[in-house]
């Protein structure tokens, strides 16, 4: 599917052409995987945008990409993260055009980037309400559900990386039982499962084909789908009885409860595959957690003088 949407009349300009076969391509190229996919729909909202402003976009000037940045905060009310990652994909699409010398410069040099708060607003699953997800996944009719829970909420795997694990991805190493994740960027790494994970993907590992997900249905034909636009909320897979455990198990409420676990950050960072510290800390939505404070481990250690 072309990432510019084709012009009503059917008949297509010469600069959009010239969009098409290098700038587009050129940029999407740098990409692979779901990285691409999700790159790739944040770029079409702005072509799509510039087709209905009547705006050629390798003639837009740096006022427009601003109001761009406007529509999405008033007109689509995304939160300051999404506006902030839809405006670096454009600002990388016309980086690439002035690099390929399609462009002199890029009208995106000096637009304003949203504030982006250290701390996300959102709270997650508290730990018993973690239990209870689990719990019922793992009552479920439906093993798969089990499995999904599983992949997402206790190894803290990416939506496309639990439902594109299979049969095959299982092995040893060192005395450890190991799933191979295909992670972004198409890396992979070896995640150590714990019993209770093995236990939870070990029944629909039995049923289900070499190839197949052991994480979705088998037979519904779901796949990791991006959202639709202007949603945060994953697809939960048809046929599933555990509806609403694709939005409320994934990294955050993993990364959340490891920190609530007491492991380090540092740890916790390692294991849910963060580059950046930070990007760790806006995924734990606990963080005003009254049980984990410091000042309680404070008093703990100058105990023997109060």
């Amino acid at each position: 599917m072309a990432a510019f949407p084709a012009p009503a009349s059917g008949v297509v300009p010469t600069d959009q052409l010239v969009l098409r076969a290098a700038a587009t391509p050129a940029f999407l190229g740098r990409y692979r995987g779901q990285t691409r996919v999700h790159t790739e729909s944040d770029l079409r909202v702005f072509l799509r945008w510039c087709t209905d402003q009547d705006l050629d976009p390798l003639a837009a000037a740096r006022v427009d990409v601003e109001r761009y940045v406007r529509w999405l905060q008033d007109v689509r009310r995304y939160q300051p993260s999404t506006v902030s990652r839809r405006l670096s994909v454009v600002v990388g699409f016309y980086r690439v055009c002035v690099i390929d010398a399609i462009l002199d410069h890029s009208p995106a040099d000096y637009v304003r980037r949203p504030t982006v708060p250290a701390e996300s607003p959102t709270l997650g699953l508290g730990h018993l309400q973690f239990e209870a997800l689990i719990t019922t996944a793992r009552l479920s009719s439906n093993p798969n559900d089990f499995a999904l829970v599983a992949l997402l909420g206790l190894l803290g795997l990416r939506i496309f990386e639990a439902c594109g694990a299979s049969i095959a991805d299982l092995g040893e190493e060192h005395g450890h039982r190991v799933l191979r994740v295909r992670g972004k960027g198409g890396k992979v790494v070896l995640v150590p499962l714990p019993p209770a994970v093995a236990r939870a993907i070990d029944g629909p590992s039995t049923t289900a084909p070499p190839g197949r997900s052991f994480a979705t249905p088998s037979g519904c034909g779901w796949t990791a789908t991006p959202p639709p636009a202007g949603s945060s909320t994953w697809p939960t897979p048809p046929g599933s009885g555990c509806q609403g455990c694709i939005p409320t198990c994934s990294a955050t409420r993993f990364v959340t409860t490891m920190l609530d676990a007491g492991v380090s950050l540092r740890d916790v960072q390692i294991a849910a595959r963060h580059a950046d510290p930070r990007t760790t800390m806006r995924y734990d939505r606990a963080r005003k957690n009254l049980d984990r404070h410091p000042n309680y481990i404070l008093a703990a250690y100058m105990a023997s003088g109060t």
